[in-house]
């Protein structure tokens, strides 16, 4: 989003600002409750007298951590550049947050190496996990994984542990690091060194964003955030041991990679509401990209599809959601657009565009560049924006009503020249209470309450 549009909605409020995506709006809610969705959205945002995070009235915060303070486990300082991130349930009644540090050589502060849990000495991401009690107060917070590198996304399993996604393809050798980066690892929020620091190979080595996992049929879907053209692709993961709990996942699989024959890019379909009937999977030729990054690698006569930005990944009812941020022709891409949101059906083997953001040039959309989303219990979809100036999660409903819930007040730019942390890992307490979020810089993890329903 340009920065003088998000100055205009700041100036306003950002309330509730009108019919925003195009599309099947109701895919997105599959599972979802819809009485107490908040139609016209809570009201415009409020300064915060603290400079923190600007919600409606009625709403409050808390923080409940911040990167450079002293971590409670004593295994060192809080990390930086908090990402994705997702609630458990904890014990009576408590909550556990995973949450993922996208941490580069230059983080200033990196996850702490703590033993058993360190998959390579030179990487400065990974995960710590939050404890909270029922009463939303943080009892504990540890380490959950260290040595990775720049953990983005990821996803919730069923069997209730978290998959943590390396955003890059490193290698050992380059940027300090002793190992080969670019993969997924498994995180037991309750008891991490149950599930170590073991890398999930035959995911594919690439640069991961998100992840959803099939509740019925076990299968992983993944997204790929490739920089540079060709762009990511969209894969899914047959495991030996479907659905088999706590590192089942291990014991291997096959990663596919979906072609839809006769559309290279995705960004070239511009009709939402767009169906592609039989889409097909392709086998990747070496998930390990021991020589070849995989978008590169030759998949056959029929090529591969490829989309730009592939970040955000979710399940809803019996499909899976997966997000295009932005598609630019001026980065390769066969046509511009300002965000996608495409279903597939695994029964039927369809593809849906259901949703398209933007456009840019009206000051009543939200914008562009989708980043994380969730469902929330109140029947909302929560949307992070990732973006230029002022920084929002905004909330969208079945009508198509887009309304802010947050804006982040912590200026981090220079004198004349204001900037904002974007947010991500927005999640929800089991319970629907408590929406948790992410600001990426400064590293800060808030707890938001209020009138949700």
């Amino acid at each position: 989003m340009s920065v003088t549009r998000r100055q205009i909605l700041a100036r306003t409020g950002a309330s509730v600002a009108g019919i925003a995506f195009t599309g099947a709006l109701a895919e997105l809610f599959a599972g979802a409750p819809a009485a107490a969705e908040p139609l016209g959205g809570y009201g415009p945002l409020l300064p915060d007298p603290a400079g923190l995070l600007d919600l409606p009235a009625g709403f409050s915060y808390r923080v409940l951590s911040r990167e450079g303070d002293r971590l409670r486990s004593g295994e060192g300082r809080v990390p930086s550049h908090c990402d994705g991130m997702s609630a458990f349930a904890g014990p009576y009644g408590g909550v556990r947050l995973v949450r993922n540090h996208e941490n580069r050589p230059e983080a200033r502060h990196a996850v702490p190496l703590v033993p058993g849990l360190v998959y390579d000495r030179g990487g400065k991401g990974g995960c710590t996990v939050l404890g909270l009690d029922a009463d939303g107060e943080v009892r504990s917070e540890r380490v959950g994984i260290a040595g990775t590198a720049v953990n983005c996304a990821g996803g919730p399993t069923p069997w209730g542990t978290w998959l943590t996604c390396e955003e890059t393809e490193d290698r050992a050798g380059t940027k300090g690091y002793e190992k080969d980066h670019g993969f997924v690892f498994e995180v037991d929020p309750a008891d991490p060194h149950r599930t170590g620091a073991v890398p999930l190979t035959a995911l594919g080595r690439f640069a991961h964003e998100a992840v959803a996992v099939d509740p019925y049929t076990g299968i992983v879907y993944e997204t790929e955030d490739a920089f540079e053209h060709p762009f990511g692709l969209f894969y899914r993961f047959l495991p030996e041991r479907p659905l088999g709990g706590t590192g089942a996942l291990r014991a291997g699989g096959t990663l596919q990679a979906l072609r839809v024959p006769g559309v290279p890019d995705l960004s070239e379909v511009r009709e939402t509401g767009t169906v592609f009937e039989g889409v097909e999977w392709v086998p990747v030729p070496d998930p390990g990209a021991t020589g070849t990054p995989i978008r590169f690698q030759d998949f056959g006569p029929g090529g591969i599809t490829h989309a730009q930005k592939l970040e955000g990944c979710y399940w809803g009812g019996r499909s899976v959601y997966f997000v295009s941020s932005f598609a630019r022709t001026s980065d390769g891409s066969g046509a511009t657009h300002f965000g996608q949101v495409w279903r597939y059906d695994p029964h039927g083997r369809r593809l849906t565009l259901a949703v398209s953001f933007g456009p840019d040039t009206d000051v009543r959309l939200p914008g562009e560049s989708p980043d994380n989303i969730c469902l929330a219990p109140t029947g909302g979809l929560m949307v992070c924006e990732d973006g230029g100036g002022a920084q929002h999660v905004f909330g969208v409903n079945r009508r198509g009503e887009v309304y802010a819930v947050a804006r982040g007040a912590q200026d981090i730019g220079k004198p004349g020249a204001p900037a904002w942390g974007e947010f991500a890992g927005v999640t929800f307490s089991p319970d629907g209470s408590t929406m948790y979020v992410n600001c990426y810089e400064p590293g800060t993890t808030f707890a938001v309450t209020g009138p949700w329903s």
